[in-house]
């Protein structure tokens, strides 16, 4: 009787581990299918960014130019040239020098997470958050 009991326990207790290992194995799957998900989103998303910032170049002389208020750099600095990858100071990137209304110069609208700054008479794309410069339009203001 005790040996039937036992075997009974036993059946009870493999079985149960038995469930609970297939539903952890379930979850895990369930887990990698979302996770992989997601890595299809993100790269999609940065398909997206790319074609947002491919129609600037790195660096392109302004067809036209337009007359603009004199420039004051910020305080502390001067004015100087910007090249793609820089990271221009934080304060170029007050209200002063963001360049709000693009569509009057000409300019296409910047992809999101992206401003134009004007630094002298030229103006550039740069990354809100990091101030990344991603393209410069030289000679853009008289």
């Amino acid at each position: 009787m005790k040996k039937i009991v036992t075997a009974a326990i036993a059946a009870v207790i493999a079985s149960t581990s038995l469930g609970v290992a297939s539903a952890a194995e379930a979850q895990s799957r369930r887990d990698v299918r979302e996770w992989r998900q997601d890595q299809r989103e993100l790269r999609q998303d940065r398909r997206e960014y790319r074609q947002d910032v491919r129609q600037y170049n790195r660096w392109q002389q302004a067809q036209r130019r337009y007359s603009a208020p004199r420039y004051y750099a910020p305080r502390g600095y001067a004015v100087r040239q910007w090249s793609y990858g820089q990271r221009i100071p934080a304060a170029y990137r007050t209200r002063t020098y963001v360049v709000n209304d693009y569509n009057r110069y000409g300019l296409y609208a910047p992809p999101r997470g992206y401003q134009y700054v004007r630094s002298g008479n030229d103006v550039v794309l740069t990354a809100i958050a990091t101030g990344l410069v991603t393209a410069v339009i030289a000679g853009l203001f008289n």
